[in-house]
């Protein structure tokens, strides 16, 4: 009989725990800044709830933004609690708070005469500040819930689904304000939602790699022992020759393919390689997959 699982732990080292609470301060911080010093003083929107926080304070100014961003991530709590976990529950409720408070003091003026640049420079803050709360084990709340779901349970990047949920919010609100005005805010979520996933995955991508060559064996130790990662050998049959061929098949760091394809070179410059790229790996070793 299996033992019965506890709960989640909170955190799993003092150390863990401290720099999730600097990610989440972090990330809160970079957000608050784009938010009060961009984006309500030049009438762009973003999405999400955020966005919709953002335009019920355009109509009720005297409603501060951040207590409403709270008060509408509070049903986003019970989906979180039941589809990610306890963990994640509580950090991103840490998260939500820390915005909140971080937009309700930090007003922080941004001057630049450019809106294309203003745009951009949101757009940058935004999806950095996303993307390092997101590297914390919570959230801030609002769509991140949404995307760590899809990415868990579907591989649907976390960018991808922040773009989707941001330009149908835009769809709908689009009649109050300003064409050129949601043409910006276009610009600040698509360059957020790239900035989102680079944070995120982009910075440890992962890279799969297919080598066909008759020289398997030592090409397979050179691996092992040189970029110390592991080999999985697939049997194959080519389909002209009809010749059975050995498949090596291994997952290395992006910084690891130079290293690789000089070291297949030098053994059999006649090997077939294909080199793709991975959305996610887990794996203790070589995994990739923010720890939510």
């Amino acid at each position: 009989m299996k033992p019965k699982k506890g709960p989640q732990p909170l955190y799993t080292t003092p150390k863990q725990l401290l720099l999730d609470l600097l990610y989440i301060s972090a990330g809160s911080l970079l957000c608050a800044v784009a938010i009060n010093g961009i984006l309500i003083p030049h009438q762009f929107v973003t999405g999400g709830v955020t966005g919709l926080a953002l335009l019920i304070h355009h109509f009720i100014p005297s409603l501060n933004a951040g207590w409403i961003y709270f008060i509408l991530n509070l049903p986003l709590f019970a989906l979180a609690w039941m589809a990610v976990g306890r963990r994640f529950f509580f950090y991103s409720i840490l998260g939500a708070v820390c915005l909140t408070l971080a937009m309700a003091s930090i007003h922080l003026p941004i001057v630049i005469e450019d809106k294309m640049l203003d745009a951009l420079l949101a757009g940058l803050l935004i999806g950095a500040g996303v993307g390092i709360t997101l590297k914390s084990s919570g959230s801030q709340g609002g769509t991140d819930i949404l995307s760590v779901m899809l990415l868990k349970r579907f591989s649907i990047s976390i960018g991808s689904t922040v773009l989707c949920v941001n330009i149908i919010l835009l769809l709908m609100v689009a009649f109050l304000y300003s064409l050129e005005s949601v043409l910006y805010t276009l610009v600040v979520l698509y360059v957020s939602a790239r900035m989102v996933s680079l944070v995120v995955t982009g910075l440890s991508q992962r890279k799969a790699v297919f080598i066909i060559s008759s020289h398997w064996e030592q090409i397979a130790g050179e691996i092992l022992k040189d970029i110390r990662r592991g080999v999985t050998i697939l049997e194959g049959e080519g389909g002209y020759t009809r010749q059975q061929e050995h498949i090596l098949y291994t997952v290395v760091n992006f910084r690891d393919i130079g290293q690789l394809k000089r070291l297949i070179q030098q053994i059999d410059e006649n090997a077939f390689v294909v080199i793709s790229d991975t959305l996610e790996v887990v794996n203790y070793r070589i995994g990739n997959q923010p720890h939510w």
